[in-house]
């Protein structure tokens, strides 16, 4: 479930600029660890895993992926077997996403030259899994099949079964990609754009600024196609946080590609006509620099907020969305669109960045990290 509330803050501390902008969507409540837009983008993923006999799933990230830990949770929780290729070598101490990954799926860490050459990498270990009497599908794939394969609508009772007697019966393995950075994803996030358009939320009448950070884009591109599928007058900005405009705009074309061709819907050209420049304005987080970095200052921009507003932000994702909102809701004239910012999770993944940098997590003195 969504918290959307109003934040309005009246306070003449000139540190409390951060939460200035009308609207916070709370949408990393959604579970105890499978949270924010990693929730979203598996909401489309897996009732094909359910309609598809898929015994196990494979997938990879990085050491603190919050998507591996959502693949391993979800799974686990769906009585499936998950496999997660954790990219460098495990840490010393456990933390964070690693620790739930660990908990939860069958984690492998696989050096970075190998893990560069991602799909190479996913079919290998999936056809390991699969063994020789099983098999090997990729999720756009079984998307496809979904939308070509008529379905009963009743309990797939050779998944259940399989559940059952796992060794009895030959392996499905699915390879989801680093992110959920697939097509099939789209679909959970234009049903969270139905979801807020509702007349108790945002509705369909207001103009919204719609924040996000982005690492694979997905959750842009969904957010973006889902406005424009339902009529809305909502414009999508994506921080980006991994790759180049060119990158993300190519990202783009290939997510909105694949989604008209798995799901067959034809009318998509017509919803994107006159749409040129893209569904998604890309822009420079406010301090470029290589991913998974931390730069002097931003833990303690984090630590503020919290204290300040009760919102956890990180300083990889969400505080580059944070701080793009709130330079937004400055520079918006009064009465124009209501900024938004999509709050998509991660927070867990502090307590790999205190692992890393120790330094800036050292000590705490009169409230504030020192």
């Amino acid at each position: 479930m969504d918290i959307t509330q109003p934040k309005y803050h009246n306070s003449s501390n000139k540190a409390f600029y951060y939460a200035t902008w009308e609207w916070t969507t709370w949408d990393d409540l959604l579970h105890p660890l499978v949270n924010g837009n990693k929730a979203r983008k598996l909401d489309g993923l897996l009732p094909l895993v359910e309609d598809h006999s898929v015994t196990d799933v494979v997938t990879c990230g990085g050491c603190q992926s919050a998507h591996a830990a959502a693949v391993a949770v979800s799974c686990a929780e769906r009585g499936l077997k998950s496999h997660l290729l954790l990219r460098g070598e495990q840490p010393e101490i456990l933390t964070g996403y690693n620790l739930i990954s660990t908990l939860y799926g069958n984690v492998k860490y696989v050096p970075r030259s190998l893990y560069a050459k991602r799909e190479e990498m996913l079919t290998r270990h999936a056809d390991l899994v699969a063994g020789n009497s099983g098999s090997v599908v990729w999720f756009n794939d079984l998307l496809e099949t979904s939308f070509t394969t008529q379905t009963s609508g009743k309990p797939n009772l050779v998944q259940i079964d399989a559940h059952m007697n796992a060794d009895s019966h030959p392996r499905k393995v699915a390879i989801i990609n680093e992110g959920a950075a697939d097509a099939v994803s789209l679909l959970g996030m234009i049903r969270l754009v139905q979801y807020l358009s509702q007349n108790h939320l945002f509705g369909k009448e207001r103009t919204l600024k719609i924040v996000v950070d982005a690492g694979t884009g997905t959750t842009a591109v969904g957010l973006g196609l889902g406005a424009l599928c339902l009529g809305l007058s909502w414009e999508v900005t994506g921080v980006m946080l991994a790759d180049t405009v060119d990158g993300y705009r190519k990202k783009e074309k290939c997510l909105i590609s694949d989604f008209k061709h798995c799901t067959a819907f034809h009318h998509i050209d017509h919803v994107l006509k006159g749409m040129d420049g893209g569904i998604v304005h890309w822009v420079e987080r406010g301090h470029p620099r290589k991913f998974g970095n931390v730069l002097k200052g931003e833990v303690e921009a984090c630590q503020q907020i919290a204290q300040q507003t009760g919102i956890l932000v990180d300083p990889i994702y969400t505080l580059a969305a944070w701080e793009l909102a709130t330079l937004l809701s400055q520079e918006e004239a009064k009465g124009g669109a209501k900024v938004v910012m999509l709050h998509t999770g991660g927070t867990l993944g502090m307590f790999g960045l205190a692992q890393r940098y120790k330094s800036y997590f050292h000590a705490v003195k009169d409230g504030l990290l020192v």
